[in-house]
Parts: C-alpha cells; structure tokens; sequence
C-alpha cells in the first residue's frame, strides 16, 4: 500500500462525500448553511481524518485514534442524513445512502481492527 488513496475505506469516504455534498445542494436556502452545511463537514471528516490517520501510520495509537475519529464522524454523518431525509425527503427518503454509509461504518471497525492486529505490515 503506497498511499491512503489505496484504501478502500477512503475511497468509499470519499464517494459517498461527493454524493452528500452533491444532495444537499438541492437543499432550501434555509438549509445549505445549518443542516447542509454540518453533514457536508461531517462526511468530508470521515476521508480527511482516514487521510491524517494513514499520515500518521507510523505511530499506531495515532492511526487508530485518527481512524476512531472517522468512525465518530461516520455515526454524526447518518445521523445529520437520517434527520435530512426525514425533513426535505420524506417522499423518497434516503435510505440507501443511510445505509451505504452504515456499510462504510463497519468497514473502518473492521479497518482499526486489522490496523491494531497487523500494524507493522504498514512500517514495512
């Protein structure tokens, strides 16, 4: 693995981001700086500290504090989407996205998983 672009977890983050961000575009005017304006920062803090963690392999309770953090990110994420979707979509809710990123959520668990149990293949 030469770089975090490599990582399925960030490339499935960084996906999903796009989506998000595209979505909330549709959003009232209202919205595009409160609820909008949260979930865009909480998807995009899911890559960005994936990127800061991988950054940081060297050290291991800096990886997985880094990759704790977009688990954390991860949870705010579904949650600002499922308060969207209940909102401004209650006629094609977005369940699917709440669900692609439930999925990228057990993706990073099983990720900090395997960084604590083989670290030092990253240092190799």
């Amino acid at each position: 693995m030469k770089s975090y672009k490599d990582l399925d977890v960030y490339k499935t983050a960084y996906d999903l981001a796009i989506k998000v961000h595209k979505i909330t575009l549709t959003l009232p005017k209202y919205e595009l700086y409160e609820q909008g304006s949260q979930v865009r920062r909480s998807t995009k803090s899911i890559k960005d500290n994936i990127v800061e963690g991988y950054g940081r392999k060297r050290y291991k309770d800096d990886f997985i504090r880094f990759l704790t953090y977009s688990q954390s990110s991860c949870d705010e994420a579904i949650s600002q989407i499922s308060m969207i979707s209940d909102i401004h979509f209650s006629d094609k809710p977005l369940t699917d996205l709440i669900e692609q990123y439930n999925i990228l959520g057990k993706k990073i668990n099983k990720f900090i998983q395997y960084v604590q149990n083989n670290w030092n293949k990253f240092n190799n």
